[in-house]
């Protein structure tokens, strides 16, 4: 049991709180659990040691694999497979821990990829790498939810991933939209969701708050093929999308670095708008008209409209607190995105305003929670937004200077005064 959780029972007891008798029963209570948990750290070799296994069996065929007959090639092709399933299904049958669950899902995963490849080279079947791993990811999904296999919905997410750049961004291979990419996503979805319900507090619960946000970020430029424009667009509603589902209780409850929706929504729509804050794109957008009849208008607009769902409900629930402006970014961008104004300088210069805006509302927020991390970010937004200034307007270096000064000292002053505030906060509750 936690040795911080039997001094706390220890000093309970003899404050006369509790009894000796409710402090024996609190413990057998934390022990029982602790027997019941799975060993993590014996899941974790258990994944390793099945991939190190599968690893060392294939480079001793490999070393081999000239001497063989296309008969013997293809015995050996299917026999990590054949073992494969019978690890899975000794593990389902004889509901085995979950250390034997995750071990042979693993196994199993990576042995239907290497039966794949190499009936594929024996027989000279050709294909693309794209082609090769959705067919692959596809046949294991079910596995996820059979064995229930935290290690099993990494995998998909991280190679669903690699499927969806490696066909739909040209440096990669032929440019395409990845379709398949959402289906692969809507079987991960569920099993995230189950996380969500059943193990909120979970650590591998925020490895997933973090991943899917990601996969979606890296993903999302694939389904960018003609109007660049339109790209700017989307990255938004995306980013205001995971705002407002890491500002649902759900997830603000939680620690920040457990809230990858939060942290990635808002740093993504900084850096939105910090590189809308330069004149390239308004330009361009003045230039040319927008094509509503393409792919990326029917992205930016189904992005958009899950967002605002979000935002409406997250309203209606009253989570939303009023004088956050960051919650409506999205909205606010695809109006000034789509008006245009006929020049330049007014987007500009509601951008930059938002930038700022948001920055001391984040200032705002971190000094009303006494944390410095949160403070910090505001007064950083500040300063990428002057430096940003620095280039692209005809300050003179010493007023640059001396805004740069003025700016290090507002740094050292706002974190000054927290720790000063925070002390004499601590100073109040024990008095």
């Amino acid at each position: 049991m936690n040795s911080k959780i039997q001094s706390e029972i220890k000093e309970l007891v003899e404050q006369q709180v509790i009894s000796e008798g409710i402090a024996s029963k609190i413990e057998a209570y934390y022990q029982s659990k602790k027997d019941n948990a799975p060993n993590r750290l014996f899941t974790v070799f258990g994944v390793l040691g099945a991939l190190l296994v599968g690893l060392g069996i294939i480079l001793i065929l490999a070393h081999n694999w000239d001497d063989f007959s296309r008969s013997m090639k293809t015995f050996f092709a299917f026999f990590p497979l054949v073992i494969g399933h019978g690890f899975v299904g000794f593990s389902i049958l004889k509901n085995k821990t979950k250390v034997w669950k995750e071990a042979s899902g693993t196994f199993l995963f990576f042995a239907v990829g290497s039966s794949m490849s190499l009936i594929s080279q024996i027989y000279n079947i050709p294909g693309s790498v794209s082609s090769f791993l959705l067919t692959w990811i596809l046949l294991c999904a079910p596995l996820i939810y059979l064995l229930k296999s935290h290690m099993l919905a990494i995998l998909h997410i991280l190679f669903m991933t690699y499927y969806a750049t490696d066909y739909g961004y040209s440096f990669l291979s032929s440019s395409n939209t990845p379709w398949f990419y959402i289906l692969l996503l809507a079987l991960a979805v569920p099993y995230c969701l189950q996380l969500l319900k059943n193990n909120i507090d979970a650590n591998i619960t925020s490895i997933f708050n973090w991943l899917l946000p990601l996969s979606l970020i890296i993903v999302l430029g694939t389904f960018i093929v003609k109007i660049g424009e339109f790209g700017v667009l989307m990255y938004v509603c995306l980013f205001g999308l995971f705002y407002n589902i890491g500002k649902m209780p759900l997830f603000d409850n939680r620690k920040l670095r457990r809230n990858g929706y939060l942290i990635l929504g808002s740093l993504g729509t900084i850096y939105m708008l910090i590189i809308t804050s330069f004149d390239w794109l308004w330009k361009d957008r003045i230039k040319n008209t927008l094509d509503i009849n393409s792919q990326e208008f029917y992205v930016s607009l189904v992005l958009f409209l899950m967002a605002f769902g979000v935002l409406v409900y997250s309203y209606s629930k009253s989570w939303i607190k009023r004088y956050n402006l960051s919650h409506y970014i999205f909205v606010i961008f695809s109006v000034i995105f789509f008006i245009g104004f006929g020049n330049k300088f007014i987007p500009l210069t509601i951008i930059n305003l938002l930038i700022l805006i948001i920055a001391l509302i984040t200032i705002k927020i971190g000094a009303d929670k006494f944390h410095f991390g949160i403070l910090n970010y505001g007064l950083l937004i500040i300063a990428i937004l002057i430096v940003c200034r620095f280039f692209d307007t005809d300050m003179s270096f010493v007023l640059r200077g001396l805004l740069f000064v003025g700016f290090g000292l507002g740094f050292f002053l706002a974190n000054y005064l927290m720790l000063k505030k925070q002390k004499e906060r601590k100073l109040n509750v024990k008095n």
